[in-house]
């Protein structure tokens, strides 16, 4: 008989994030997929327990895992948006939540950067980026009107939502963008996703946030998670309190959704196997984009 304590979600929240091909390159590389430690931080710090999610696995095993865990994060990182296996799990888990959320179970898909880009390739079947000068650059955020009464933004404190769009918080590290033109030329990117905020780089307009308009699947073409958690030193990178404090509210509030489902692992000893603290972040040095790094097989 499991406790009620195992099988009220509150207590146990689980939020897998994708793993993706290891950087060319990387003179730290184990196995052959990797997740960079601040997107296990960042959502540990609201709360989440996490659920590394492997590369080259079975459609079952996915679903599998689908139904164990309470949401996934898409995170940045540098792999084809279309030919990868990086693309081909996010394919299979979004398709297992758009089918979810039809049904009425609720579950969240959060994009970082990449995981931005990821997602637009999902929904349109199509890669509508363009090239944009945004390599390392901190920006304010310019929301769209009634962005801030949108799922994402409505219970972020006035402070944050002010810090947010008139200082440079939001660290970009992308040369692909979705640019508002690329958007409002294709249907189902329109009818789908939300603009919440834009930015530009001086010559293109392009989306920074966006959430889908039926579905639980927000989108940050920035990167929340660099300003507590990594530090190497180049422009974009800001460690303000008010960027940290930024950070926390959207590693809450992805928490927050996640919790609105119930799915949980079969037993004890499956939940254990699957959670991060198996395997152990690797220190990469000071001057590394992403200070540790996970490794996988």
């Amino acid at each position: 008989e499991p406790s009620l304590l195992f099988s009220n979600p509150l207590e146990k929240l689980f939020s897998g994030i994708l793993a993706q091909e290891n950087i060319k390159d990387d003179p730290h590389a184990q196995g052959s997929s990797y997740i960079a430690a601040s997107y296990v931080k960042h959502l540990e710090s609201a709360g989440a327990r996490v659920v590394p999610i492997h590369i080259n696995r079975t459609e079952e095993e996915y679903e599998k895992l689908f139904n164990a865990i309470n949401g996934l994060l898409l995170p940045g990182g540098n792999v084809d948006i279309e030919k990868s296996q990086f693309t081909r799990a996010a394919r299979i888990f979004y398709e297992l939540a758009i089918k979810a959320n039809d049904a009425s179970d609720y579950f969240p898909i959060w994009g970082t950067c990449q995981g931005f880009q990821q997602l637009t390739v999902l929904t349109s079947n199509k890669n509508l980026l363009t090239l944009t000068d945004t390599k390392a650059v901190a920006l304010p955020l310019t929301f769209s009107p009634g962005a801030q009464n949108s799922r994402l933004f409505k219970k972020f404190p006035k402070d944050v939502l002010q810090s947010l769009s008139e200082e440079n918080i939001t660290s970009n590290f992308h040369s692909w963008s979705l640019s508002i033109q690329n958007y409002s030329s294709n249907a189902k990117l329109k009818r789908f996703y939300r603009v919440l905020t834009t930015n530009t780089d001086g010559k293109k307009e392009f989306i920074s946030t966006m959430e889908a308009y039926q579905y639980p699947f927000y989108a940050v073409q920035w990167h929340p998670e660099k300003s507590p958690f990594e530090w190497i030193e180049k422009d974009g990178m800001v460690h303000t309190l008010s960027a940290i404090k930024a950070t926390f509210y959207t590693a809450h509030f992805f928490v927050s959704e996640a919790m609105k489902n119930h799915h949980q692992f079969s037993s004890q000893s499956e939940e254990e196997k699957a959670l991060i603290y198996n395997y152990q972040p690797v220190f990469k040095g000071m001057n590394s984009i992403f200070l540790q790094n996970y490794y996988f097989d």
